[in-house]
């Protein structure tokens, strides 16, 4: 039995006390009292009022002993106080002299009349609490079953009749359901259970009642009581697995209503932040100020407004293109195009370097690689600051579709589409951008109020007629100008306010390409359309970059009603190209006069930003201008033998095109700067497969001039210095060799392929009857007519063979000169 160390004090304190009470003849027989309400009942592990009954148990147990002094009747007296504060009462064991006229219930019934006047003491102050005969035996126990309005009694012999049990158990309190005796599981004893209106009513009777007999006919039954909890072990999950149906569409409404209500608009808060820089260290006005007052000055990292631009007359004329889009409110998506290392990534940041245009830049070359959804999407969240991304959730959702498909034959609806997952992040980033331009033009406005209110307050200073009026008409231009909902879209569009235009962020959408992943479609589509509803909504100027003119289409698919602002950014030509290496190397300080030598070697790198720039950074370092440009052409060469030959036969049977074919283009470019694009895809060893040019391409190697209409017309090196580079290898003895020898077997043995198949033709006209001197005299008749034509085509393929075969005699003996000087 557990007894507190202050519940064994209090009883022996309480002993003394009631010693001296008037002792009585007669038996002396001993009951237990449960007083409710001393403690508050404690209803769970978290419940923290049991703390004031630990911190109250002293001063209570001692009024209790108080109260209880004040009777002495019938011999009476204190045993023992044993707290039970789970329950939130105590058992008083008593002893008193037994009679005919006086029992155990005697002494409840006085207790309770002489309580009426002093009532048992609370955790709460107040009255309340009255003693309870202990019908049973007193269990105290501190294991995790807590009181519950539910009192389940277990019958240890034949069932008690709902009337019987309803009149036992009513005096504790009012009860709303009292259910007929259940049969328990294999070995456990059947039970009913009763519901209280109130859980204290409850806490009473399980302490009462708990092992109390009552006679069952000629047998006795002990009733055995505990708590039920209002919801079952398990009762949740059974529900949840009997009812499929109703459970799974719900629990998926809650997590999508928990997911908008909760995570976007923390998400749309941080893709805000990004766009704004709120996370950037180097943003911070105090890192500005102390950059500005300490590292600026003692490091001059300013460079001198440089022309470079100037000189460069294409890229000019695409800047001024630019930022004549940029001036205006959106109304469509501006394409920026041109070859790899033209110096379009270049051009935009040196353009937005400095402004105060809030920025988003997307990466398509950084999406186009994932392998995976979960790949893709945490690389598109991670390039708008999208937080939180529960990524393996959707994996998670896949899986439970696949086994609700089991259970209830359908699919729960709770894994999401690679689709509606990138217009979910799309669709956050939206709102975002838009949160951006509101803020900036509220910003804009506030500090145009205040210059406004500052002029006011500045005296007027006197102005003829004429300026009067023009400032008159000036601000009935600018009063008239809010009413823009009668106004057509155009004359919006035109008469845009430039704080409106420059609040606006601007989105920039880089490596638009159709190549990549597995994935690149449904993300070329999804960006496509995006940027089609920040431009569509006037929300953000948007930017695409591409290296392709072709890839405009899907974006040009978007926008159906509108054309594209598209904006061509090519290679310089050479007087460009000069100008704007010398501008770049005066702006380094590098004081290089080009000569006209000079000049016409730099010519060979053409006008390539990404080549002219390697060509500035080695004369920095130190190399003349003809070792600069001889280092550029010899890394070419390594990098085309590798890419369009491959490193050996084996790594060769990988590319997307034969070494023939490699071999054919490049001959004819180092003769050419531009071929036909024609003419190439109908000759060996094409042969009308445009495939292998159309991979070339990709890879930067060819770069294809178009018609107007779209179609392929020109074939020209991928870069400039290709040029010199398909040059410098047609010019090297040994691979020039190998390579035609490689070729010249492929077409002799196309041609020995060719001479097969005519002389099985001709064996089969003869045996139809056909004769080669009769068809040589008279020439006539279809059979004689073949023959001619299979003789002259074996004429023609044997003379090919022979001329090859030749060749290639010269070839080998090449190939093994330079073996020998390669030895030596």
């Amino acid at each position: 039995m557990f007894k507190s160390s202050s519940g064994r004090v209090v009883a022996r304190r309480f002993l003394t006390t009631t010693a001296s009470a008037v002792q009585q003849s007669g038996p002396t027989a001993s009951a237990s009292l449960f007083i409710d309400s001393v403690f508050p009942t404690q209803i769970g592990r978290f419940d923290f009022r049991r703390y004031v009954g630990f911190f109250l148990q002293d001063s209570l147990v001692q009024k209790v002993e108080s109260t209880l002094s004040a009777y002495k009747s019938h011999g009476f007296k204190v045993e023992s106080i044993e707290p039970h504060q789970k329950d939130g009462g105590v058992f008083v064991k008593f002893s008193y002299v037994a009679s005919e006229q006086v029992d155990a219930q005697t002494i409840e019934r006085e207790l309770q009349q002489a309580l009426q006047r002093k009532s048992m003491p609370t955790w709460l102050g107040t009255p309340g609490g009255r003693p309870w005969l202990v019908k049973g035996g007193p269990w105290i126990e501190d294991m995790n079953r807590y009181p519950s309005s539910i009192l389940k009694v277990s019958f240890d012999g034949p069932d008690v009749n709902e009337e019987t049990l309803y009149r036992t158990l009513r005096p504790f309190g009012r009860i709303k359901e009292l259910s007929p005796p259940t049969p328990g599981a294999a070995g456990l004893l059947r039970f009913s259970t009763a519901t209280f209106s109130r859980t204290h009513s409850a806490a009473i009777a399980r302490n009462v009642l708990h092992g109390y007999s009552i006679p069952s006919g000629t047998s006795v039954t002990t009733l055995r009581t505990s708590y039920q909890a209002p919801i079952q072990a398990h009762a949740i999950r059974d529900f949840m697995g009997k009812h499929p149906k109703i459970v799974l569409p719900v629990l998926f409404t809650l997590l999508a209503t928990i997911t908008y209500a909760i995570f976007d608009p923390v998400r749309t808060l941080l893709v805000q932040g990004k766009v704004e820089q709120w996370f950037d260290l180097r943003e911070n006005e105090v890192y500005l100020w102390l950059r500005t007052n300490t590292f600026d000055r003692i490091y001059s990292t300013s460079l001198p407004h440089g022309s470079s631009g100037d000189v460069w007359k294409e890229r000019k004329d695409a800047e001024e293109a630019i930022e004549a889009y940029l001036r205006d409110l959106p109304t469509t998506v501006a394409f920026v195009h041109g070859p790899q290392g033209s110096g379009k990534t270049t051009m935009l940041n040196s353009m937005l370097h400095g402004s105060e245009r809030r920025v988003l830049t997307v990466d398509c070359l950084a999406l186009l690689k994932a392998t995976s959804d979960t790949q893709l999407v945490d690389a598109l969240a991670n390039q708008t600051g999208y937080w939180p991304v529960f990524s393996f959730f959707n994996s998670v959702s896949n899986l439970i579709d696949l086994a609700s498909v089991g259970l209830i034959g359908q699919k729960a609806g709770f894994s999401s589409s690679l689709t509606e997952q990138l217009h979910d992040i799309l669709s956050v980033t939206t709102e975002a951008l838009s949160n951006v331009g509101s803020s900036h033009r509220r910003k804009t406005d506030k500090q145009a109020k205040k210059a406004e209110k500052a002029k006011k307050a500045t005296p007027p200073r006197p102005s003829n007629d004429t300026t009067s009026v023009s400032e008159k008409a000036a601000a009935g231009l600018s009063e008239n100008s809010a009413d823009s909902d009668v106004s057509p879209p155009t004359s919006h569009h035109n008469h845009a306010s430039p704080e409106a235009v420059s609040s606006l962020p601007i989105v920039i959408i880089k490596n638009y390409q159709l190549k990549g992943g597995p994935l690149r479609d449904e993300t070329l589509t999804a960006i496509a359309s995006w940027a089609a509803t920040l431009a569509e909504n006037r929300i953000a100027h948007v930017i695409v970059v591409s290296d392709n003119r072709e890839n405009m289409k899907r974006i040009a698919k978007a926008l159906p009603a509108k054309p594209l602002v598209v904006i061509g950014l090519d290679d310089a030509d050479s007087e460009s190209a000069m100008a704007f290496v010398q501008q770049k190397l005066k702006d380094a300080d590098v004081n290089v006069e080009l000569n006209a030598n000079q000049a016409k070697v730099v010519e060979k790198l053409g006008g390539r930003a990404s080549d002219l720039e390697t060509l500035i950074h080695k004369i920095r370092s130190g190399l003349t201008v003809e070792d600069a440009v001889e280092d550029i052409i010899n890394r070419g060469v390594g990098e085309i033998q590798k890419s369009a030959f491959g490193d050996d036969a084996e790594d060769a049977k990988n590319l997307p095109w034969t070494r023939q074919q490699a071999w054919a283009v490049l001959r004819k470019l180092a003769k050419s700067p531009e071929i036909s694009y024609s003419e190439l895809l109908l000759d060996f060893p094409f042969k009308g497969d445009e495939q292998p040019l159309r991979n070339m391409e990709q890879a930067e190697l060819i770069s294809m001039g178009t018609e107007k209409s779209g179609r392929p017309s020109t074939v020209r090196p991928g870069k400039p210095i290709y040029r010199s580079v398909f040059q410098r290898l047609v010019q090297d003895p040994g691979f020039q060799a190998s390579q035609d020898l490689a070729f010249n077997e492929k077409i002799i043995a196309s041609s020995d392929a060719t001479v097969k198949s005519c002389e099985d033709e001709l064996s089969r006209l003869r045996d139809m009857g056909a004769d080669s001197g009769w068809t040589g005299t008279f020439g006539v008749g279809v059979l004689s007519s073949r023959m001619n034509y299979l003789l002259e085509k074996m004429k023609d393929a044997q003379a090919k063979i022979e001329k090859l075969e030749k060749d290639n005699k010269g070839l080998k003996k090449v190939l093994m000169s330079v073996d020998v000087r390669a030895s030596k």
